[in-house]
């Protein structure tokens, strides 16, 4: 296995949010960052993730579902909008939506039921942003920033952000560790 990720400084905190930066050098580093995360969640907690194409979101949630114990080989859910992958314990759902192809806000993912299933599932949403705020006012945001138009350097710096009273209280620098 690899060395864990690189820790930074804390992120500045967006308004009431709590934060930490991580560097993350390979794609199983993601994965792993995605497994520590899963540790931290919670069913209804929703999970919304930014980056660019080929940031990593997907290798991020891959390692979510293996955390969380999740049925199915977690990919990337755009051509289909949203995946269920049940839990194979007494864990929590994980719900995989890509709200890329989706214009507008909330009310464009209302037939996705997001909020009949936010209470009992951890909620992932990529590309969510401007989108999915209005579920619930306790969110993290995770994004991933990669050198922009080197396809070969693995190297992501992971900006989480939780926000509401749910993260207040989060040591989410743990997430380096």
């Amino acid at each position: 296995m690899e060395a864990p990720a690189a820790a930074h400084s804390p992120a500045e905190p967006a308004q009431d949010g709590v934060g930490a930066q991580i560097t993350v050098n390979s794609p199983g580093q993601m994965q792993e960052l995605g497994r520590r995360l899963a540790e931290l969640l919670r069913a209804g907690d929703l999970v919304m993730l930014n980056g660019e194409l080929g940031a990593g979101k997907t290798t991020l949630t891959r390692g979510l579902g293996e955390g969380l114990g999740v049925r199915g080989a977690v990919t990337s859910p755009t051509f289909v909008i949203a995946r269920v992958h049940p839990s194979l314990g007494d864990g929590p759902p994980l719900v995989h939506v890509d709200a890329y192809r989706l214009g507008g806000g909330l009310d464009e993912m209302e037939d996705l039921d997001l909020d009949v299933s936010l209470s009992d599932s951890v909620i992932v949403v990529e590309w969510g942003e401007g989108k999915v705020e209005e579920l619930t006012d306790d969110r993290l945001h995770v994004v991933i920033h990669r050198a922009v138009g080197d396809t070969t350097d693995e190297v992501r710096h992971v900006t989480v952000t939780g926000l509401g009273r749910r993260w207040a209280a989060a040591d989410l620098t743990a997430l380096a560790a």
